[in-house]
C-alpha cells in the first residue's frame, strides 16, 4: 500500500473502476439520480471506512484493557464524530 497525504474524504477525485450488481446500481440511480451516483459510492465507501477505522480501535482498545460495552462503544464512536469533524477529517485507513 502507499502512502498518501490525504485523509477520508481529501484530495482530487480520481476515476476508479467500479463493479455493481446491476440491480443495485439501478437502485442507486433511482434513489439519487445518474449524475449524483459517484456522489452517493463516494459517501458509502467513506462510512465504511470510517465504521472499519473506529472497529479496529475499539478492538485495539478492549485487547489491551478489557470488553466495551454497547452504551460504551456508541459513546466513543459520537467522540470520534466529534473529534474529526473538528480537526476537518478522519485518518486515513490503516
Amino acid at each position: 500500500m502507499t502512502e498518501t497525504p490525504y485523509s477520508i474524504g481529501e484530495g482530487p477525485a480520481t476515476r476508479v473502476s467500479l463493479s455493481l450488481p446491476e440491480g443495485t446500481a439501478e437502485a442507486i440511480r433511482q434513489r439519487v439520480g445518474k449524475r449524483e451516483f459517484s456522489a452517493f459510492i463516494t459517501a458509502a465507501v467513506e462510512r465504511e471506512l470510517r465504521g472499519q477505522i473506529l472497529d479496529e480501535y475499539l478492538a485495539d482498545y478492549e485487547r489491551r484493557k478489557g470488553s466495551i460495552s454497547p452504551v460504551e462503544q456508541e459513546r466513543a464512536r459520537q467522540v470520534f464524530d466529534e473529534v474529526f469533524a473538528e480537526e476537518g477529517g478522519w485518518p486515513v485507513a490503516s
